[in-house]
């Protein structure tokens, strides 16, 4: 009784601090994205300055400049009018000078749209500049923007000129906030606050995940003052206008999240998973109580049964002793010397048997064993007992994932889903090797054509399926790049394989910044062949 007591008690304890925390969570203030300065920073790495260039023979000299920004790796837009006097004047060119550590090339102009003030243009020797996202969809009309450029005012007061603008320097960034959506000039624009001066034009409008809501155009005029009001060309402008071209950007229409408010609900995720487990626990612990009692009432009957028949059987046979020894004696009174052997053997082994079957009777000691027997033996029963093989002969599945949307931080595009087959010593598609540390399963990706390092991960207990991304700076990545070619990844090869691969990946996420830029979640579960 006190055992049912108790886990009674537990399961409701359990209820009201599972009950507490959802009533805590809804009630939580949804706080907004702040922009990250990473996202910002690794945005800014896909903006170019625009330089208008003469060439009078003797040397080549700068006529006016602009922004842009990648949308593929050699491919930027711009504004109509920053390209135009080149559009007007065959002899001038497009010089393109990246923001992070790379010489200045020509760029070659692809297509003008003077109507909403947009233009396309291509380098003629590779950048391999990292893309900006896009973001596609309607939009908020409010909300922080960032607007990111190269100003000349900026310029002329560190003192450049307008041959030092041929050199890489990164672009300006300027806060504001978003201040609604109107045509304007027969286009659909943005009026926001993020100041922009001269030379801005071209740059893009970002929103805080880094995403390109806006290409800066122009500004109100205000009586000869500082104008307080910008407009930048929307993306219901920009996209048609890219595609139209045979660009296809990186887009992104989902919400922008900060890693902050996923980390808060992931802690709270675990928290509730922890305490279902435990209101999990408890029930199976009451169950067992109970089927406990079951057995023990059952067992206690069958002893009590079980005793009872050995008594019975020992009086059984005391009675058979005493007819047989009073047999006996009545053989021998009458000289019958065979009839008193036949009765006094039957005399003897009926009391030993009596004694035996007294000595044999169950003890009431015994009650707990029996019941404990019984449990090992259902739980057994119960039981998967299958062994994972080890080695070569490791089970492998094919898991189907698909992302959980709610749980990513998505900055840029994202498959819905994927597959891939898992062996349980970390092998994935048989060739990739996962690395083993610290209990967790995981590969580090740094490529030689992308900006970004790529950190996947798999639970393989949880289904979890995650890749965080990093978007680094030049200099950032070379080192990545560095300590990534210090080691080489095993072939598949066991858990030996997947400890290595672990040690030598430590060094390449040792480089990295605390948080990633994007990170995405998958759900996976076994996929039937």
């Amino acid at each position: 009784m006190v055992t049912q007591l108790s886990a009674r008690h537990t399961r409701i304890v359990t209820h009201l601090l599972i009950a507490c925390i959802a009533i805590l969570a809804a009630a939580a203030p949804i706080m907004p994205a702040h922009a990250d300065p990473a996202d910002i920073n690794a945005a800014a790495r896909g903006v170019v300055r625009v330089v208008i260039v003469g060439d009078d023979g003797d040397e080549v000299y700068a006529v006016s400049h602009g922004s842009g920004f990648a949308v593929s790796p050699e491919r930027i837009i711009t504004n109509a009018h920053v390209v135009q006097e080149a559009v007007d004047d065959p002899s001038l060119s497009i010089g393109i000078v990246p923001a992070d550590g790379e010489n200045a090339v020509y760029g070659r102009l692809i297509s003008v749209s003077p109507r909403n003030d947009l233009a396309l243009i291509e380098t003629t020797s590779p950048l391999n500049l990292p893309p900006l996202s896009i973001a596609s969809g309607n939009g908020a009309d409010s909300g922080p923007v960032v607007s990111v450029g190269y100003p000349m005012n900026v310029d002329r007061a560190q003192g450049l000129n307008m041959e030092d603008i041929f050199h890489s320097t990164p672009p300006v960034k300027s806060t504001g906030f978003l201040s609604g959506r109107r045509p304007s000039r027969d286009f659909d624009t943005l009026l926001h606050t993020a100041p922009i001066a001269r030379g801005n034009s071209g740059g893009p409008l970002l929103d805080e995940c880094g995403r390109v809501i806006g290409v800066n155009s122009f500004g109100a005029e205000s009586g000869g003052a500082d104008a307080e009001f910008f407009f930048a060309v929307s993306t219901r402008e920009l996209l048609p206008f890219l595609r139209a071209n045979d660009v296809s950007p990186k887009t992104n229409g989902l919400a922008c999240r900060s890693l902050a408010d996923l980390n808060q609900e992931e802690r709270q995720r675990a928290q509730r998973e922890q305490m279902m487990a435990q209101q999990k626990a408890n029930q199976a612990e009451a169950a067992l109580a109970h089927r406990r009692d079951e057995i023990r009432r059952t067992v206690n009957y069958t002893l009590i049964s079980e005793r009872e028949d050995g008594m019975a059987i020992a009086l059984l046979l005391l009675i058979i002793a005493l007819g047989g020894g009073g047999y006996a004696v009545l053989s021998h009174r009458e000289g019958k010397r065979r009839a008193v052997a036949i009765a006094g053997g039957i005399t003897i082994l009926s009391v030993v048997g009596a004694m035996i079957s007294w000595i044999s009777r169950p003890d009431f000691s015994s009650a707990q064993d029996r019941v404990e027997r019984v449990l090992r033996a259902e739980m057994e029963a119960e039981e998967d007992t299958g062994v994972i093989p080890a080695g070569d002969t490791a089970q492998q599945v094919t898991k189907q994932c698909t992302l959980d949307v709610s749980r990513s931080r998505i900055t840029g595009s994202a498959n819905d889903s994927l597959d891939f087959k898992w062996n349980d010593n970390g092998c994935v598609n048989e060739r990739t090797q996962y690395g083993l540390s610290n209990g967790e399963w995981s590969r580090v990706f740094v490529p030689s054509s992308e900006a970004a390092v790529t950190i996947s991960r798999f639970d393989p207990q949880s289904g979890k399926y995650s890749m965080d991304r990093y978007l680094l700076g030049r200099d950032d990545l070379a080192k990545a790049r560095e300590a990534r070619g210090d080691y080489q990844t095993p072939e598949c090869g066991g858990l030996d394989a997947a400890r290595e691969v672990g040690a030598s990946q430590d060094r390449v996420i040792s480089l990295l910044p605390d948080q990633p830029n994007e990170r995405l979640v998958y759900s996976c579960t076994d996929k039937s062949e």
